[in-house]
């Protein structure tokens, strides 16, 4: 009985140790934002006060009740801008994270099917907003098989928005993106992307851009992170958007933080 009760503690007391020590996992809660009838929340995990991952829950009725129609605006206004947890700045290049919801899309074709923009910045809010697009140089790499094109815009939507075209598919407060190239190509409607933002020649976000018709499956699945150059600070490797069918919730989880 005495040995049995000193295995008890002694696993109970290297339990607590290693918490103390630093190897306990705790989830941080980050900010919120109400989005159409659900809330989108950002969140961290941590072991012994180093990220392990950063993330968001993106609720299904966000999704399902996204509205059909929506007024044109440009530059485009997201439906919400949230700020990522504190330890995530701290220890990673990424700030905030914006989602826009995109329901008749947008150029070039394969993009123009109803889809969500979840853009996970690297720069401050006041950087963003102050993103013109005059300055039309483009990065002199960009990650392996992706591309930069310029979309010259149909007669309609470059009269509402003022310009003939998109050279390196920059949007005012958003920046240049990059895209796979097989995706530009590809005959059909996209399912699900990772672009890849750029402005004044440097990276400035990354983005799971994901259709509508893709999330409502209400599955899992992953989403391949380019190596990206010339960006400052620990960048994930690996996204994974986890669904929970029993809080009716995507899970989007960026994992594998490195130095690049």
């Amino acid at each position: 009985m005495a040995s049995r009760m000193s295995i008890v503690l002694a696993s109970a007391l290297f339990a607590s140790a290693a918490f103390v020590g630093g190897q306990g996992a705790a989830e941080v809660a980050g900010a919120c934002a109400d989005v159409f009838t659900g809330r989108i929340c950002t969140w961290a995990t941590t072991t012994g006060g180093r990220l392990v991952e950063a993330g968001a829950t993106i609720p299904i009725a966000v999704i399902d009740r996204a509205p059909a129609e929506a007024p044109m605006t440009w530059p485009p206004v997201p439906v919400a801008a949230i700020d990522l947890p504190a330890v995530v700045q701290e220890q990673t290049a990424m700030r905030q994270l914006t989602v826009d919801w995109e329901p008749g899309g947008h150029p070039p074709a394969p993009f123009l099917t109803p889809h969500f923009d979840f853009h996970f910045y690297t720069i401050a809010p006041a950087e963003i907003a102050a993103i013109d697009c005059r300055d039309q140089r483009k990065p002199a790499a960009l990650p392996a098989a992706y591309t930069l094109p310029d979309i010259t815009l149909p007669p309609p939507m470059a009269q509402m928005m003022g310009v003939e075209s998109l050279v390196g598919l920059c949007v005012p407060r958003m920046g240049m993106h990059a895209i796979p190239a097989a995706d530009v190509a590809r005959p059909d409607a996209f399912e699900r992307t990772m672009v890849v933002g750029y402005y004044r020649e440097r990276p400035i976000f990354i983005e799971p851009m994901i259709a509508k018709a893709t999330l409502m499956k209400k599955a899992s699945f992953d989403l391949p992170l380019p190596a990206v150059a010339g960006m400052a600070g620990r960048l994930p490797s690996m996204f994974h958007a986890e669904y929970d069918a029993t809080r009716q919730a995507y899970r989007f989880r960026l994992s594998g933080f490195a130095s690049r």
